[in-house]
């Protein structure tokens, strides 16, 4: 059984010196992307960017990518992506750009070809159906939420 999946990526112009999207080390889920940017961005404390990563991808039905942060960055430097885990769709064919924001005490600059996220192809179901009632069943979580388990 294949555990593999092929995903068709396409280099817009500004990412012509950049490395396709890929795994670090053998064992990584996620597939580290670059900063396709022609001149440094500075995002002050607090603040928030949309980063251009320069490639579009034809995903297979079936199948999304997930865009995910980097734990470096956001151990080091406060910076995370915000809508995360973002959704790739399938369907969508428009170039890949990451919302960074900056948590941190201090200005972050990104440079061109920094790593700025990770792409993690998931699994979906083809098709879902909605299915209206009113009433679900019982389970031991209930309503709880938010905390409901104590720290």
């Amino acid at each position: 059984m294949s555990n593999s999946v092929s995903i068709i990526a396409k280099r817009l112009e500004h990412a012509s010196d950049l490395p396709l999207p890929k795994r670090m080390t053998p064992g990584s889920s996620g597939c580290d992307i670059c900063a396709a940017i022609d001149k440094d961005i500075t995002i002050d404390a607090g603040g928030r960017a949309l980063i251009p990563t320069g490639f579009c991808f034809e995903t297979p039905l079936g199948y999304e990518i997930q865009v995910r942060p980097r734990s470096g960055l956001a151990f080091k430097s406060g910076v995370t992506i915000l809508n995360t885990p973002g959704t790739i769709d399938a369907d969508y064919r428009g170039e890949v750009k990451i919302i960074l924001a900056n948590f941190g005490n201090e200005p972050f600059t990104v440079k061109r070809g920094d790593r700025i996220a990770q792409l993690v192809p998931m699994k979906v179901p083809e098709t879902v159906d909605f299915t209206e009632s009113d009433s679900i069943a019982d389970s031991s979580r209930g309503a709880g939420g938010f905390g409901h388990t104590g720290v």
